[in-house]
């Protein structure tokens, strides 16, 4: 059996999902696609079901150390600490673009995995998100805004160039794949921290 089998494996699954969706896509086409025996998918993962329930674990379990690993700068300052995050999150999703696609899409859908990961990981991440702001609001850095919509704005703004591909690339000549663009749309997401979420200084000396 090759060394690097469940990575093979992981990145065909991954390319056919995008694809064809993961309804679409059977075990005897990931082993075509990942040239193993399809035996090989069951010893890693049991089933396609297994596999798919490890993508999305492996996704959000890395996610979050990003999230956390900014979360711990918080000392230093609400907005420090919101940049790094949007920083660590975003070139985590553009480091793994087709698995970020993939499971984004996936979350969109009603289903008991998804259920797990909103009562999980996503209940973590709106605790961190939510105490960041809060202390910004609190020592005046940020804008006295309702949180759950600056919460809404915030992770929009970071998925939906995975989440809108096409659209990006066949209609606003775009391509989220390309360092270029990461290192551009990171510029627009502290553009928008500074002039939406930040409270500018002479406002908040003045309070």
């Amino acid at each position: 059996m090759r060394k690097n089998s469940r990575e093979r494996i992981v990145n065909a699954a991954v390319a056919l999902f995008n694809a064809n969706g993961y309804d679409g896509t059977s075990i005897r086409d990931i082993a075509k696609k990942a040239e193993i025996n399809a035996a090989n998918i069951s010893y890693y993962f049991r089933n396609k079901q297994g596999l798919l329930e490890y993508c999305l674990t492996a996704f959000f379990e890395g996610y979050m150390k990003e999230l956390e690993s900014g979360y711990s700068c918080l000392e230093k300052g609400a907005t420090e600490c919101l940049r790094d995050i949007a920083r660590r999150l975003w070139d985590y999703q553009c480091n793994q673009i087709h698995l970020t696609r993939f499971v984004l899409r996936e979350m969109s859908i009603d289903t008991q995995i998804v259920r797990e990961i909103l009562t999980t990981y996503y209940s973590k991440e709106r605790f961190i998100f939510h105490t960041v702001i809060e202390k910004g609001i609190e020592s005046k850095e940020f804008h006295p805004v309702p949180i759950q919509y600056l919460l809404i704005q915030f992770k929009g703004i970071l998925s939906v160039p995975f989440l809108n591909t096409q659209y990006l690339t066949e209609v606003l000549h775009v391509f989220p794949h390309e360092s270029y663009f990461a290192d551009k749309y990171l510029q627009e997401i502290n553009r928008w921290i500074d002039g939406i979420v930040v409270t500018p200084l002479k406002q908040r000396n003045a309070c």
